[in-house]
């Protein structure tokens, strides 16, 4: 599918977002977390003249993993789509993104995803498990949101922010997994520690008998967390960003297209 570059289109700025969102979009494919074409990925844009909050979303209909910069469709906070895009958005998945970036300004970008092990902790009455250092670093700022259908309803909306709080992770009970970062490359690495998190508790409950890691311990983990932020001295993510759009370009380029 030839789809016209945006990249002389748009701003600098813009295009920048575009890039990474795409790239997010191909990595999640890449790890294995994408549910065909039904999760979404969103980023805010940086402010417009006008004033009105604009956000990058996925052609609904095309895979993760032939995302690119210029096939992302900006939208409106209700989801509708702005400018000349070809491309359909499924209006009903940007709900749950459109109620927490309306929460959250500080979220530049929301992921959420559909995966096996994060649906399987989602329906674990007791949710995530103080087992690997992986869920000490999440259980740190980590909310619960309970089902309530198809999130289409609008009623759901102050229940969902108020469960996300100031949280950077959230469970949606028996749905999946939602995490928020205030860039994409933040946002993704976020879901990783998250997905992982899932995954080494699923399999070691098929296992033995689990050892929790402390209350001691856990206590010290925003202490251990902050010195650690503070000593990388760059965002989250910013770090191990560039490798991966490394490993993206050796093996499925044209994201940045």
């Amino acid at each position: 599918m030839k789809i016209p570059s945006l990249k002389e289109v748009v701003s600098a700025e813009e295009w920048q977002v575009r890039v990474d969102l795409a790239a997010c979009y191909r990595l999640v494919a890449m790890y294995g977390w994408s549910d065909l074409i039904f999760t979404h990925i969103s980023a805010k844009l940086p402010a417009a003249a006008d004033g009105v909050e604009r956000f990058l979303i996925n052609p609904y209909g095309l895979m993760f993993d032939e995302i690119t910069a210029s096939s992302l469709v900006a939208i409106d906070h209700e989801g509708r789509k702005l400018g000349d895009s070809p491309f359909p958005v499924n209006r009903a998945g940007f709900v749950i993104h459109s109620t927490v970036h309306a929460a959250r300004h500080d979220a530049a970008c929301v992921i959420h995803t559909h995966t096996r092990a994060g649906v399987a902790v989602s329906a674990q009455r007791a949710g995530v498990l103080p087992i690997s250092q992986q869920s000490t670093v999440v259980l740190d700022s980590l909310g619960y949101h309970d089902y309530e259908g198809i999130a289409v309803h609008d009623d759901e909306r102050a229940r969902l922010q108020a469960d996300l709080g100031s949280n950077t992770y959230l469970v949606l009970r028996n749905h999946g997994l939602l995490t928020v970062g205030s860039t994409v490359a933040g946002a993704f690495m976020l879901m990783y520690l998250l997905e992982s998190t899932c995954q080494i508790q699923i399999s070691a409950q098929a296992g033995g008998e689990l050892i929790r890691v402390t209350p001691a311990v856990l206590r010290g983990v925003s202490e251990t967390v902050r010195l650690m932020e503070e000593g990388a001295q760059q965002p989250p993510g910013a770090l191990a960003w560039p490798a991966l759009l490394r490993r993206l370009d050796r093996l499925n380029p044209g994201y940045d297209q």
